[in-house]
């Protein structure tokens, strides 16, 4: 199968390209580590592979609407994490 014709495939099944679904793997994995670690938000971004912690918090906060912090602060407020 041809890179390209992955590609399209991948796209038809998950509805985003290959890029766009490893960063929401290592964004949910980095919320993850913020709820059941309490990491800090740029300890977090690292652990998943983001060098920068303003593009790390960019991306997540685009994502789940929040910056991380807040993110998990409120998750664990609402009791919406039991992990």
């Amino acid at each position: 199968m041809s890179q390209s014709a992955l590609h399209a495939h991948f796209k038809s099944v998950t509805l985003m390209s290959p890029l766009q679904y490893q960063k929401q793997l290592r964004l949910q994995e980095a919320r993850r580590l913020i709820l059941t670690r309490s990491a800090d938000a740029a300890g977090a971004g690292h652990a998943v592979g983001y060098d920068s912690p303003s593009q790390f918090s960019r991306e997540y906060r685009r994502l789940f609407g929040a910056p991380p912090m807040r993110d998990g602060e409120r998750l664990r407020a609402e009791g919406a994490w039991a992990g």
